[in-house]
């Protein structure tokens, strides 16, 4: 029997498995009455329903992550991973991106990261980062370029709760790209038709296997995907779906998810406020507090895939959203300095997770599936 099989009958030893009752569903929404969860994250919402059982089970799986990495499953998902590696190289060298190294640390790093920590670290005498996002240095290699992307390593010291989202990862790997003189729509543009084509090169490639291995079966997506603008989509799931959040706040994982069972395709939500966001992502200088901005969701419930935005270009703006969200522009004097011998910067891009994007194709319970040796929050030592 194969060691995560064990390992899983393990974790539910003298447990009766018990259907997730998410944040939402306690708000009165019943999954089972909607589109359904896909099995795997159904899976995932059985097993972390009982905290305790789960972490315990997580830690034996990380712990011994060279024993289930040979098991045909993994096997065939390391090689749909580096397939749609492969696809993403393909399109974006088709459509006249180039790629770049990615840095590893710097001064300064994404500071957007939803709660996670960043590692700081002694570099000569000088703080220094270790990459939680290229973002600040992919913008002036689009204005050297024109198109670019980084396949990119990045390191953030996630919360401890979120071992139980089944989307984070302390370490992963993330597809950055920029374009310049583009706006926020040439990016979700660019967005849904790498999605398709990876997609569909997957299917073309590894469909067989995916159905018979992993009963994994993916539709033919088409763009347009459906779009909803922050304020939408704050009032159809805060009104009609139940799952209720601050306005003006990043939306709430649950609600994400929520949101994306709704729809058989990916969708895109639009137009965040100031407040939800870094000081990097641009104001709409016709709508104060509103950021030219974007994610998109998967469908099925598997939750965020991308996040994107025009670039704030203007120094001024910059170091008033910086001091906005607490940061010291005193630490980005490379990057205000670069703005301004640069300026207008005007680039915009987005970034989409590897190991997300393959738990999404392969149907797997957690993103600690989609990639060997991984390390979540509050889990060591492990390989």
């Amino acid at each position: 029997m194969p060691f995560s099989t064990i390992l899983f009958k393990r974790s539910l030893l003298n447990c009766q498995i018990v259907v997730i009752v998410s944040a939402s569903l306690n708000k009165g929404l019943n999954f089972d009455e909607l589109m359904p969860l896909h099995p795997a994250v159904k899976e995932f919402e059985n097993m972390v329903a009982d905290k305790e059982r789960y972490r315990k089970f997580l830690q034996e799986w990380l712990r011994y992550s060279w024993r289930w990495a040979r098991e045909e499953k993994y096997k065939l998902v390391f090689r749909i991973q580096a397939s749609i590696l492969h696809a993403i190289r393909e399109k974006l060298d088709s459509m006249g991106f180039v790629e770049v190294l990615p840095p590893i640390i710097g001064p300064v790093t994404d500071p957007g990261i939803r709660g996670a920590k960043q590692v700081t670290f002694d570099f000569y005498g000088h703080e220094y980062k270790v990459m939680s996002s290229a973002i600040l240095y992919k913008q002036y290699m689009a204005a050297s370029l024109g198109k670019i992307y980084f396949v990119s390593p990045n390191v953030r010291l996630e919360p401890l709760d979120s071992i139980y989202t089944g989307r984070h990862l302390v370490e992963f790997f993330q597809v950055d790209l920029e374009m310049y003189n583009a706006t926020y729509q040439d990016a979700m543009k660019v967005a849904e038709e790498l999605f398709c084509y990876v997609v569909k090169y997957v299917k073309d490639v590894h469909g067989k296997e995916l159905e018979e291995k992993l009963n994994r079966s993916l539709p033919d997506f088409k763009p347009p995907f459906p779009r909803y603008t922050y304020k939408d989509a704050h009032k159809i799931l805060c009104t009609e779906l139940n799952c209720k959040f601050e306005y003006g706040t990043e939306i709430p994982w649950e609600c994400e998810k929520v949101l994306s069972i709704h729809h058989d395709t990916p969708i895109f939500v639009t137009e965040y406020p100031r407040g939800a966001r870094g000081f990097y992502d641009r104001e709409d200088p016709t709508r104060p507090g509103i950021l030219l901005d974007f994610d998109m969701l998967y469908p099925e419930g598997f939750g965020e895939a991308i996040s994107g935005a025009e670039r704030e270009y203007e120094p001024a703006k910059v170091i008033q959203r910086m001091r906005e969200t607490g940061e010291d522009p005193n630490k980005y004097r490379w990057y205000l300095e670069m703005l301004k011998e640069l300026y207008p910067l005007k680039t915009a891009g987005f970034g989409i997770g590897v190991e997300r994007l393959t738990r999404y194709i392969c149907g797997l319970r957690a993103v600690w599936e989609s990639r060997p040796y991984p390390k979540v929050a509050g889990i060591a030592p492990t390989p």
